[in-house]
């Protein structure tokens, strides 16, 4: 997993704010389209996926300000990686279309864990429902 952190790290770092806006702008889309996601293999994407999107809205409106900005940066990164149609493995592919999608969000999940399980915490939101399993 080393790698996929690496990865989500460069990611990161290539999210600005005019980024972050343009995410904030396609979110409620992006939102829809992640409820659709059907991966019987990784159960917990779609929460994963809308627990990340809802914490970048949080933050971005005020409601949650001690997001870190290397959370949210990641976070952003991983919606944005998720949306793309083509990736390390394209989506179209039954079994395994979604394991790097997976991959990604659980490493934002753990590198961020304490900063994510916090704002968790503060929505209400029990932890345990957004594992980091697959």
């Amino acid at each position: 997993m080393p790698e996929i952190a690496d990865y989500v790290i460069h990611g990161a770092r290539l999210i600005t704010p005019a980024v972050v806006e343009n995410v904030l702008r396609r979110l409620p889309l992006w939102k829809a389209e992640f409820a659709q996601i059907a991966a019987p293999g990784y159960p917990h994407l779609v929460d994963q996926l809308e627990f990340l999107a809802n914490a970048i809205e949080d933050f971005a409106e005020g409601v949650y300000k001690d997001l870190p900005y290397s959370a949210l940066a990641a976070a952003v990164f991983a919606l944005t990686y998720a949306h793309k149609k083509v990736d390390i493995i394209p989506d179209y592919l039954n079994e395994t279309g979604r394991a790097d999608d997976s991959s990604i969000v659980r490493a934002v999940l753990i590198m961020h864990e304490k900063a994510l399980a916090k704002y968790a915490a503060a929505q209400g939101i029990e932890w345990g429902r957004i594992t980091s399993k697959p």
